[in-house]
């Protein structure tokens, strides 16, 4: 059976991550608040977990999961370089909605699902997200949803969706922006180093101009993703992938 904690109030909050602490131990599922929306959590180290959260939303291993992690530190143990305008990005927009995709570090010992040797990672700007991360390492986590609806937005929500496939439910309030985090793929600066550009895959929490500010002409865009492209419309500039933390 489920365990459910509202974490606004302090004597559940300190439950509720000792709970959270040990079912990712056992390799259970969490769900946990982040700043984007709810996301479901897994150890990232352990294939079984990892492969649970898939079933759990109903998806497949051409879909991996991001890792949401603590800090830049974690970043750098996950991945094979961090370019130095990845840095800058990193540095502007964490803790908050921007999930870099990089590749992985050779010597990694996971299995997310058919990643094609990459990784998206994230840094959640949100306390209880955080603290949960600082004791379980780096997490899994997809949106916390059956594949095909809407992302959850608050406990009840996943927890309709996601039922006794969850061991531990954290409630953190709704979350604070409710979009999905913005994607992007600095891969081709490692590959390509100085030639490379950063694509974005998807919009969400962090918009293009801020993207731009940082990035400048690294940032490259679809002209349906560009704002200032006639063939642009509002629609079109919405996420189209499935939501993830």
């Amino acid at each position: 059976m489920s365990s459910i904690f509202d974490c606004r109030d302090d004597g559940q909050l300190l439950a509720g991550l000792r709970a959270a602490r040990q079912a990712i131990g056992r390799g259970d599922l969490v769900v946990l608040p982040t700043d984007t929306v709810y996301g479901i959590a897994a150890d990232a180290f352990s294939a079984r977990a990892v492969q649970r959260l898939l079933d759990a939303k109903g998806r497949g291993r051409q879909s991996p999961p991001p890792v949401l992690v603590a800090g830049v530190t974690t970043l750098r143990a996950l991945v094979a370089d961090v370019p130095e305008p990845v840095e800058r990005l990193v540095e502007r927009c964490w803790p908050g909605g921007l999930t870099v995709v990089l590749p992985s570090q050779p010597s990694l010992s996971w299995d997310l699902g058919e990643t094609h040797g990459t990784v998206a990672v994230r840094m959640p700007d949100n306390r209880i997200a955080l603290e949960l991360l600082q004791d379980t390492g780096p997490l899994a986590v997809s949106s916390a949803n059956r594949t095909g609806r809407p992302a959850a937005t608050s406990i009840a929500e996943a927890e309709e969706m996601l039922g006794s496939s969850v061991a531990v439910y954290l409630d953190g309030g709704p979350p604070r922006t409710g979009v999905a985090s913005t994607i992007v793929d600095a891969t081709s600066l490692v590959s390509a180093g100085a030639v490379g550009r950063v694509r974005m895959l998807r919009s969400g929490a962090v918009g293009i101009d801020e993207l731009r500010d940082v990035l400048g002409d690294l940032l490259e865009l679809e002209p349906e993703q560009d704002p200032e492209s006639e063939h642009t419309h509002e629609s079109e500039r919405e996420p189209t992938s499935e939501p993830n933390a």
